[in-house]
């Protein structure tokens, strides 16, 4: 029975559709196994290669010290959550909340919920047992292959994590997000040098060269002399 031609153009859609996706993940998978920082994960017992970042990070800004209070936004799959309790030790408290079940780290507290609930915000800080030394997020959104958009959206997330940090922090805390290039940031920016004594950017080696993704890097939480982050999300 001959074939419709409409029924022959989406099949010879789909059968296009389905080599590019092979392609694609035909070109992560070669990515993955080239990549030195996933090796290193693997060997190191860490989740993922993004707890370089992490590592990187402390070793130029020193965020984590042994005995220190660490909430990890956005945690799974973990590899982040890892780094902070091995840092911070058996007399520090790491609590890690995500919106989607993860696996149990050694030393720290898994949470699920959502950080913009009261109620999530209560059992974390019934978990750290005091205000936080550090509030870390990695969170970014799901990009829409759209840069301006992509970037509007990760700021805004990173506001909202912001908000969150100026209400748990204890003074002279530090704040960590990821945040895409881009000139749409003033008021993020704005925020963070009103909460904080310095706020630098800075890009990890282990980040890769063709990702846009920058982390702010904020430290000497101000505490009482805070005001509300960008849009009035947050106050202390």
């Amino acid at each position: 029975m001959p074939r419709s031609p409409a029924g022959g153009r989406l099949l010879a859609s789909r059968l296009r559709d389905a080599k590019r996706r092979s392609a694609g993940s035909q070109r992560w998978l070669t990515r993955q196994l080239n990549d030195p920082y996933v090796r290193a994960a693997q060997a190191q017992g860490l989740r993922s290669r993004a707890a370089f970042k992490l590592l990187e990070l402390d070793a130029r800004f020193r965020l984590l010290r042994p005995g220190a209070r660490v909430v990890d936004l956005g945690a799974a799959p973990g590899g982040w959550t890892q780094v902070a309790a091995r840092k911070v030790g058996p007399s520090g408290r790491v609590v890690a909340l995500d919106l989607l079940p993860m696996e149990p780290v050694p030393g720290a507290t898994v949470l699920q919920g959502d950080f913009r609930e009261e109620e999530t915000e209560r059992r974390v800080e019934e978990a750290l047992g005091g205000p936080a030394d550090l509030v870390l997020s990695d969170m970014a959104p799901n990009t829409t292959g759209h840069a301006a958009t992509d970037h509007l959206r990760i700021v805004a997330l990173a506001e909202i994590a912001l908000g969150f940090a100026l209400r748990v922090l204890a003074p002279g805390g530090a704040f960590v997000a990821k945040v895409f290039q881009g000139g749409a940031e003033r008021g993020l920016l704005d925020a963070l040098r009103r909460n904080f004594a310095a706020v630098r950017h800075a890009k990890p080696p282990a980040s890769r060269k063709e990702s846009s993704e920058l982390y702010v890097v904020a430290t000497g939480f101000r505490g009482a002399a805070a005001v509300p982050a960008a849009g009035g999300a947050a106050q202390t």
